[in-house]
């Protein structure tokens, strides 16, 4: 068989596997050694395909894909440097816990070590940052097609369980890189693959319910994906042990879920009062979804005796120290388990206080963007930027009983890839608004090229530098400006116009909320530029 029939033959074998083992989407960076993997991914059919150029922006955007789908999305890409492009995005995606797969081509061993050009050592390209790394060898005319349809299932289920992330299947072809036959596309019957129900240990609950029998505590909700089944059951559970949850916006159960009463989101502006911290300090927490993002809320989680986490992957989520009892299973089924069990419960009057006064806190700081959070239609995909807009929003945003899908690249916590990673969430989801920072949105540019054709409003918030450093100890220094706060002069309404995208320009809360309407009424893209400075 000629090479490049067999490079394509090869290649379309592999992806219509990882297509049988439920992917569904691929993003395409243009290259050459890529040309066998490229050409199967955009002949396949039941794959959806993006072409994105910068490989960077690439597996931003297909890292946004993964969280809005919760599910393996292909990442293509030449030799060379091109895949070390992939880098930043394949750090958050292994902290975040999100399926890649990083197939990246490669120049056949004999053009290795002697300076050929295009060809780098790509084989340990993401060392410990990928859950499972497959170095292949180059297509051979007698290869077994079993062989790749049973490294497909292997690589998605690698990607997916049991803690996701990126998978990377570094894959070397000769030359001629294109077919000069057509081929028919090789077809088996699925694989099929059940990952195990977890079920918690009900001797480790009945543990940890006698150790904190009549003592007051909290529950604490970091990142977690929207499960409304579990947020009814938290509720309820909350009940049982008289307690409040505390709960992040990334934890997406402030909006549209029926947590309301027993739900606390403003505790950032009450954990500063000392006085009341130290009468309601929590004997023991109960944590579920990522680690707080804000100091005062760690803190809090900090002071509690007893601290259980329940985590159904493997992750050590611990940085303070802190936890005294860890449960390996499905949020939803501990919930219902605990609710089976006998419990005394501590006073309601210590929870009830903690309530009253988290309501109090209510009209407090004024922040421009909550408005804009209640104009957003229902449902909406809300993408929030790091650093100061992260904390801002758990400060400020409130709860609600609209439905919200909220999303932050919280794994890693960098400005980088912001705007693609949102506009993947919109290619996933139909649409996005995403809340960005002007140096968060200046480091990705390169990524509003992909916003063409999609509903997506890109909102800036212009506060003349890096914001965050305002409340930082670096703000005391006398090289303050220079170093930390870094003032920009890029034009927004330029960068708009470059990239094809509707621009509006607001300077208070009712100039954001009438731009805001205008975008989503017109549909398409749009980046409206808040000044905030």
């Amino acid at each position: 068989m000629n090479t490049g029939s067999l490079n394509y033959r090869w290649s379309q074998t592999l992806i219509a596997e990882l297509v049988a083992a439920g992917v569904r989407h691929a993003v395409l960076s243009p290259g050459s050694r890529s040309t066998p993997l490229t050409l199967a991914a955009l002949r396949q059919s039941g794959l959806t395909c993006h072409v994105v150029v910068d490989e960077r922006s690439a597996a931003f955007f297909a890292l946004g894909i993964a969280k809005a789908t919760r599910q393996p999305v292909i990442v293509v890409a030449t030799s060379g440097s091109a895949p070390a492009n992939w880098h930043p995005a394949v750090i958050e995606a292994s902290q975040a816990g999100h399926p890649l797969l990083l197939l990246s081509a490669d120049r056949p061993p004999e053009l290795h070590g002697v300076g050929a050009n295009q060809t780098i050592e790509q084989t340990s390209l993401f060392s410990k940052h990928v859950r499972a790394s497959h170095a292949l060898g180059t297509p051979d005319e007698h290869f077994d097609p079993a062989y790749l349809q049973r490294l497909a299932a292997r690589v998605v289920e690698q990607a997916t369980w049991p803690l996701p992330g990126p998978v990377h299947l570094n894959l070397p072809f000769r030359e001629p890189l294109v077919p000069v036959e057509a081929l028919p596309s090789p077809t088996f019957p699925p694989i099929r693959i059940a990952p195990p129900h977890q079920q918690p240990d009900p001797a480790v609950l009945r543990d940890w319910l006698v150790s904190i029998a009549g003592r007051p505590g909290a529950i604490v909700c970091g990142e977690m994906p929207q499960q409304p089944e579990f947020a009814e059951s938290l509720n309820r559970f909350a009940r049982h042990l008289a307690c409040p949850i505390l709960a992040e916006p990334l934890s997406n159960l402030r909006f549209g879920q029926k947590t309301e009463e027993r739900l606390c989101v403003r505790y950032n502006s009450w954990l500063n009062d000392a006085d009341f911290v130290n009468g309601h300090t929590p004997q023991w927490v109960l944590r579920f979804g990522a680690y707080p993002v804000t100091r005062n809320l760690q803190a809090y989680v900090a002071r509690a005796e007893i601290q259980m986490l329940v985590e159904a992957t493997p992750r050590w989520s611990d940085p303070g120290h802190r936890l005294t009892h860890i449960v390996r299973a499905d949020p939803l089924a501990v919930c219902q388990a605990l609710l089976q069990l006998p419990f005394d419960a501590a006073n309601e009057a210590w929870t009830q206080e903690v309530l009253q006064r988290d309501a109090e806190e209510t009209a407090s700081a004024p922040w421009p963007a909550t408005a804009l959070l209640n104009e957003l239609p229902a449902n909406t995909s809300l993408f929030i930027g790091n650093s100061l807009l992260i904390r801002q929003l758990d400060s400020h945003s409130g709860k609600g009983s609209k439905p919200l899908r909220l999303f932050g690249n919280r794994g890693a916590s960098g400005i980088d890839g912001n705007v693609s990673t949102a506009l993947g969430i919109a290619a996933a989801n139909g649409c996005v608004v995403a809340l960005l920072g002007d140096l968060t949105t200046q480091h990705d540019l390169g990524g509003l090229a992909l916003a063409q054709g999609m509903n997506a409003v890109i909102v800036v918030f212009n506060n003349g530098g890096g914001g965050i450093f305002d409340h930082l100890p670096q703000a005391a220094l006398p090289e303050f400006e220079l170093g930390w706060r870094t003032p920009q002069q890029i034009d927004f309404a330029a960068v708009a116009q470059t990239f094809g995208l509707g621009y509006a320009r607001a300077v208070d809360g009712a100039g954001l909320i009438a731009a805001l309407r205008q975008a989503l009424d017109a549909g398409g893209p749009h980046l409206i530029e808040f000044r905030c400075a």
